[in-house]
């Protein structure tokens, strides 16, 4: 372990429970972790196994996890591994039924659909089960608990001034329309450029932002999507910013207006819930857990999944009044502050922690 990392002093030598992130991609899964191991450190003895993390926390090796758990943390008759992906499940189902580790072992689950055959086996192998949302725990007939996804409220702010933020963004236009996440079909881009190219020639003071990186076997997609913006003239109100760091996203939703999340599916979905804790309105198509967020009249509109046209009509009638899209910017952060903190989250998992932990 990489222990003379100032950003790792927060983990424990000797801990009860191990968080998984064994995937060496960046994904919303990865943030997910990124965001809750600081929070979950200060209320377990935590160790982190995985890829170096954007806040700087560097993971012990899967080989350095086993020999850690070889025997139990003090004061405990096992250690806890939590993981969240298919081969962290094979790798911990190995650990403790084939290596006989003292381990349990936690799995949050978010998809919205019946996993593969595999996949089941693997879950129903699994101590504890946390799906993200009721309709994922449908789907998981040993889900233990239901805990949402939760956003770094301290992160993901408001700006001091909402109306004269997109000023700072250095591009055209009063106000600024977002959509956060991978350049790929099932995320829905070709939807949303469709929306923009039909809405923004009645939106003068908008500009349209795609932030998210076209992996190499999507570019040409998005090549596509830039063609079509030019034969439409809007070059220079749908902007592609490519891939933003980590660090710098929560910059963006603060300078947008209104938050488009519109992908084809989506197990969860963050990007609209860190936009609306930064006071973005939202407009979602119906998938992952936006509806627990994107309520119609209220913090923003709902369509459905692939329906450009009716996206386009969904943005026109949220910013037909700048003061309703800031007051549904201002409700939108309030519903994540009541109902999905990150702290809600940490509370939630702890909960299932403890209860392993007292039925030992």
């Amino acid at each position: 372990m990489t222990d003379m990392n100032p950003a790792n002093a927060a983990l424990s030598l000797d801990p009860e429970v191990i968080v998984f992130n064994l995937k060496q991609r960046y994904t919303g899964v990865s943030a997910t972790i990124n965001a809750l191991v600081p929070v979950q450190a200060e209320q377990w003895r935590l160790g982190f196994c995985g890829t170096r993390m954007s806040n700087g926390i560097d993971g012990m090796t899967l080989g350095q996890a086993i020999r850690l758990s070889r025997k139990p943390a003090e004061g405990r008759a096992f250690r806890i591994w939590h993981v969240r992906r298919d081969p962290e499940m094979m790798a911990a189902i190995f650990a403790r039924d084939v290596l006989r580790l003292p381990i349990k072992l936690v799995f949050t689950s978010a998809a919205q659909h019946l996993h593969g055959a595999f996949p089941r086996w693997l879950i129903s192998k699994m101590d504890a089960v946390i799906s993200t949302t009721p309709l994922a725990a449908s789907f998981v007939p040993n889900t233990t608990a239901v805990v949402p996804h939760g956003i770094d409220l301290s992160r993901f702010s408001p700006p001091p001034d909402k109306r004269k933020a997109w000023q700072d963004s250095g591009l055209p236009g009063a106000y600024g329309i977002g959509v956060f996440g991978r350049v790929r079909p099932d995320k829905g881009s070709d939807v949303f450029v469709d929306a923009m190219i039909d809405a923004l020639p009645r939106l003068p003071g908008a500009t349209a932002v795609i932030a998210g990186l076209a992996q190499p076997k999507h570019q040409a997609y998005q090549d596509a999507l830039k063609a079509k913006i030019a034969a439409a003239g809007l070059s220079d109100r749908i902007v592609f910013l490519g891939e933003v760091p980590a660090g710098q996203v929560h910059l963006w939703y603060q300078r947008c207006w209104l938050c488009v999340a519109c992908p084809r599916y989506e197990p969860f979905g963050l990007t609209p819930f860190e936009a609306a804790a930064t006071e973005c309105a939202l407009v979602c198509s119906r998938t992952g857990a936006f509806d627990q967020l994107a309520i119609p009249g209220l913090t923003g509109e709902m369509v459905d999944t692939g329906d450009a046209p009716g996206l386009a009509q969904a943005v026109l009638s949220v910013l037909s009044d700048h003061e309703q899209v800031l007051r549904m910017g201002q409700a939108a952060r309030q519903r994540v502050v009541t109902h999905f903190s990150l702290a809600k989250e940490a509370e939630g998992i702890g909960r299932v922690y403890a209860q392993l932990f007292a039925d030992a």
